[in-house]
């Protein structure tokens, strides 16, 4: 099974990687069934061994080869488009949202940035977008990573269990990330199915995401490390704005960071022992 998930093309290898994700969002909404709230400092430890996961990823598998990919061309330069890449990111993350109006999970619903109570729209759907918002760089995250390895460039080893080390990441932050959506659903009093409906379809964009990604790569491989870093960029805008703040926002803020710290580790190893 895996030499002939190896034997695809790359962007079947990231839409392949793209559904692991989302099935990880999946089984994390699924909680709903076999629980009826979520014990707050257990989301909040989630939330922040999401974060260690994401910063991790953003740096060993998104940044770091961004920046390897760049010598070639740019040299002593190769920090330049790193640093374009991963500005626009956070700018283009921050322009959704602003656009889209959704709601802050550490925020009340008044609060919601881009809206008005008036227009609406209900506080389930609000968390909806706000995660599906944010769903949306670590689908390009995998792209990008997979889209790489079909690039020649000289001095890079562009890792096949990197990239899936990137994957199973992002999936293992999935798990919490459902179940911190449709368990506050299911506790405004909407059935089990329609919060586990909202939590699932939170991450259908990681797939589609992950095509795109791979597929704009591949047609022009020169703005690989712009790429690259635009994902890492985008991906640290969502863990500062969002899921640190979330998971230090109930005062469990030591076991939080610790457990920020712990996601960190693990993603760092899977990349390096993977990569």
């Amino acid at each position: 099974m895996f030499d002939y998930f190896l034997s695809l093309h790359p962007i079947m290898q990231a839409f392949i990687a793209g559904l692991f994700t989302w099935g990880c969002t999946i089984f994390g909404s699924s909680f709903v069934y076999f629980f009826k709230t979520v014990n707050r400092k257990l989301l909040d430890m989630m939330m922040g061994f999401a974060g260690g996961v994401m910063i991790a990823a953003s740096f060993w598998s998104l940044l770091a080869p961004a920046l390897e990919y760049a010598e070639a061309d740019y040299g002593s330069l190769a920090w330049l488009p790193a640093a374009i890449g991963f500005l626009l990111g956070g700018f283009f993350i921050r322009l959704i949202d602003y656009v889209v109006p959704h709601l802050h999970l550490s925020k009340p619903i008044e609060e919601a940035e881009g809206m008005q109570p008036k227009k609406g729209l209900s506080k389930s759907m609000l968390l909806f977008l706000a995660i599906t918002i944010h769903n949306i760089p670590e689908g390009l995250a995998i792209g990008v990573t997979f889209g790489a390895l079909a690039t020649q460039v000289p001095g890079v080893d562009a890792s096949i269990m990197g990239a899936i080390g990137l994957a199973i990441g992002i999936g293992l932050q999935n798990i919490p990330e459902g179940s911190s959506l449709s368990l506050p659903i299911r506790g405004e009093g909407h059935s089990r199915w329609k919060a586990f409906w909202y939590g699932s379809m939170s991450a259908v964009v990681e797939p589609i995401a992950a095509v795109i990604g791979a597929a704009f790569v591949l047609s022009m491989t020169a703005i690989l490390p712009y790429a690259l870093a635009f994902a890492a960029g985008a991906m640290i805008f969502v863990v500062v704005e969002e899921l640190i703040p979330e998971s230090q926002s109930n005062g469990n803020t030591d076991i939080a960071t610790l457990s920020l710290m712990v996601g960190f580790v693990v993603m760092m190893v899977l990349d390096v022992a993977l990569g």
